[in-house]
């Protein structure tokens, strides 16, 4: 996870919070996030590095339509993560107003 952009842990977070998204519901759910458009060639090129790392698998829909799922490792990696971050982030943020 380490080597990932934030744009990337993004995309896999999505996609971990979706039942199989094609690559238009991700978009859709990044650009409500980042409140701008996400451009194709941004968004495809980074979903194939996840592929090619092994953190996510694409799959067919149609013969126009992807769909992506999480591998076994993107699961590990998102909990390794999430066990990295809250050794420096006290997640409950009390006192502090939002």
């Amino acid at each position: 996870m380490y080597d990932l952009t934030g744009f990337q842990r993004d995309l896999l977070y999505v996609i971990a919070g979706l039942d199989e998204p094609h690559g238009l519901a991700v978009k859709d759910e990044l650009e409500e996030y980042y409140e701008k458009e996400i451009h194709h060639g941004r968004l495809y090129p980074n979903l194939d590095t996840l592929v090619d790392k092994g953190l996510i698998d694409k799959g067919q829909r149609d013969r126009r339509t992807n769909f992506y799922t999480l591998t076994r490792r993107g699961r590990r990696e998102i909990a390794a993560r999430k066990d990295w971050e809250s050794t420096y982030v006290d997640v409950s943020f009390e006192g502090i107003d939002a």
